[in-house]
């Protein structure tokens, strides 16, 4: 005999689950708040979606059992008031408090809005081209594309779950979403591509929902397989030790995956995904195993409290981490500084969160709002008319929160400008004199040394950075030629070099500006000193973002430089530390004053080439000529 009780039902709460989305919710905040400490932390997404699909098709199964029927609308009215007022509050309050600070903060803020509001902003952001893998502008709610993805599956997901009852054996009912779960990760993986060369179609897969919704397929096929709300009967002993001993090894698995992955690795659309779904739901299914001490470590106190906030966590700890970046664009966002940001961020979140989850999120849950405004709570009428005045006004201040950040939104952020300047200068054409470069710009040490390698002695290959400061190299170096575009990273350039050289193009002295937009490896920089040969000398530009990977870049540039007599280092970051406010408010990308200091460490970099002692043929006893 089986049955489920109400209770259950209006609980959505299973045994391990709390613990599951307490993790979840773990990985994520330490992949955006903590630079570096999490690499493959957005998994805990995935790890939700897994849960989300166990949890829903639990309870739509339940209720088929125990009353032959699905009421669907009383469905969606409970998802509406589980996840639509405190996203509600989120968005406006942030909304208003981004507009009180302006800026970059607000670009795109209409369309954000619309997709937040509409459960779409996965479908916004690809209609849009805007990239999840590119942090040039990141967008205030760019971490509602998930909540989409899982608000368009509880809309199809209780259709589709009707039919699939009607499936008698269990085994088919469980093939159906398992196979469409396969459908849609292959999808991703042919749709991805490798992200290194072009991230655009890897951001397309990770946001659309038929390529990112095997992980609620997944854990909807958990659920039909194990009907997790049946009563059950204590299991043996020793399937006690196996399942805690699975849910172990299961929750490792998730951890050692979050460190072997990456958002640009091609294997993470190819796999590593999958592999986190796979893990997520061996460790549910061992959790379902009733007494075992697995369940009751995911049922702590603890673990349970954060999984029950989990939700307003991530709701609030994306939008304070940009509006604390955006009021503070003087923190340096590499190394300690950042972590303090994001600590800031987290306490400030943990907070709201927890505010938001007693005071917004249960009082609606439980009607308990509604009851007292129709004086079911015996309130008297006075009591009932302020809460109902107060209501109104927070709805109220919520929208012209957000009305007031759509008329202050810029059409573009600090850094596309700064870009589009760098665009426009090498699309025009340049004076054929050479530029006496005025003796405020120079370094200091410049005035009375060797003379360094003019212009048309340099090729400068880069990224959007290299990009934006094009105006002042050219300005300081009449003549250089610049290859620079948005989002290019190193691997790619021992191809640019070939082509350059195929052409007869290459010049004495290559500038490589490569390392904002990912990891680099050493044998590709080997690779590029092998292609300019031994007659060229080579100019690596050290790299200044708010990137985990940052610091691996610069100390890889570093080390291969001293190995090496005729490769220098342009020290970008070094010399912008100090001077962070020059740049946009991404950190990353240079206007005219920061593009002066960029082109000033490539000065000091070509002077240090400059001032090398000439090598000495000791057979023939004369100088060898520098190259050239």
């Amino acid at each position: 005999m089986s049955a489920i009780t109400t209770s259950t039902v209006a609980r959505d709460r299973l045994p391990g689950l709390d613990g599951l989305r307490a993790l979840a919710i773990v990985l994520v905040l330490a992949y955006h708040l903590f630079p570096g400490l999490a690499p493959g932390g957005f998994i805990g997404v995935d790890v939700f979606f897994v849960v989300s699909g166990y949890l829903i098709t639990a309870l739509l199964v339940a209720e088929h059992r125990a009353r032959g029927r699905i009421a669907l609308g009383s469905f969606w009215a409970r998802r509406a008031r589980r996840l639509l007022p405190a996203l509600i509050v989120v968005v406006g309050l942030s909304s208003a408090v981004a507009a009180l600070i302006g800026g970059d903060i607000l670009v795109g803020i209409g369309w954000q809005l619309a997709g937040v509001l509409t459960f779409s902003s996965n479908w916004w952001s690809i209609a849009q081209g805007a990239s999840y893998l590119d942090q040039t502008s990141p967008d205030l709610f760019r971490h509602a594309w998930s909540l989409a993805v899982e608000e368009q599956f509880y809309v199809v997901w209780p259709l589709v779950i009707i039919v699939i009852l009607l499936l008698p054996p269990r085994w088919m009912r469980v093939t159906v979403p398992l196979a469409l779960a396969a459908v849609s990760a292959v999808a991703m993986a042919v749709l991805a591509g490798d992200p290194a060369v072009d991230p655009a179609p890897a951001s397309v897969a990770y946001l659309s929902t038929l390529t990112h919704g095997f992980g609620l397929l997944v854990g909807a096929g958990v659920a039909l397989g194990v009907e997790p709300l049946r009563e059950r009967t204590s299991a043996p002993r020793i399937a006690a030790w196996v399942a805690d001993l699975g849910a172990l090894l299961a929750t490792s698995g998730l951890i050692a995956v979050t460190w072997a992955l990456s958002i640009d690795a091609a294997i993470t659309y190819r796999g590593g995904l999958v592999a986190a779904t796979a893990l997520t739901a061996v460790a549910i299914v061992c959790l379902y195993h009733p007494g075992g001490r697995a369940v009751r470590l995911a049922d702590a106190p603890l673990a349970r409290w954060v999984g029950e906030r989990s939700y307003g966590l991530y709701l609030w700890h994306w939008p304070v981490l940009l509006l604390l970046a955006a009021a503070l664009p003087q923190i340096d966002r590499i190394g300690s500084q950042s972590w303090m940001l994001g600590l800031a961020a987290l306490v400030i979140a943990v907070v709201l969160a927890a505010l938001s989850f007693r005071f917004i999120e249960q009082p609606i849950r439980r009607r308990e709002v509604q009851r007292a405004l129709v004086g079911d709570l015996g309130w008297g009428r006075a009591r009932r008319a302020i809460l109902g005045v107060g209501v109104v006004a927070a709805i109220a201040g919520l929208l012209a929160g957000a009305g007031l950040a759509i008329v202050r939104a810029p059409a573009q952020s600090q850094a596309e400008a700064f870009i589009a300047a760098g665009q426009a200068s090498l699309s025009a054409p340049r004076p054929a004199v050479p530029l006496r470069v005025p003796l405020s710009e120079r370094g200091p040490d410049e005035a009375d040394t060797v003379a360094i390698a003019s212009g048309d002695q340099i090729i400068a290959i880069g990224d959007s950075v290299m990009l934006a400061a094009a105006p002042q190299l050219q300005a300081r170096f009449p003549g250089i030629a610049i290859d620079a575009a948005v989002s290019r990273q190193m691997r790619q350039a021992p191809e640019i070099l070939r082509a350059l050289a195929r052409k007869g193009q290459l010049r004495p002295i290559m500038i490589i500006g490569l390392g904002t937009n990912g990891s680099i490896d050493v044998a590709t920089l080997h690779e590029l000193r092998g292609i300019l040969g031994p007659d060229r000398q080579l100019i690596l530009v050290s790299a200044q973002a708010p990137r985990g990977w940052i610091a691996d870049v610069n100390a890889s540039l570093h080390a291969f430089a001293d190995d090496y007599r005729d490769v220098v280092i342009a020290d970008w970051r070094t010399a912008i530390a100090p001077e962070l406010d020059v740049l946009a408010r991404d950190q990353i990308h240079p206007g005219s004053a920061g593009g002066r200091i960029y082109a000033g460490a490539v000065a000091a970099a070509l002077q240090q080439l400059a001032e090398l002692p000439a090598l000495v043929d000791y057979d023939e006893n004369r100088e060898l000529p520098r190259p050239r």
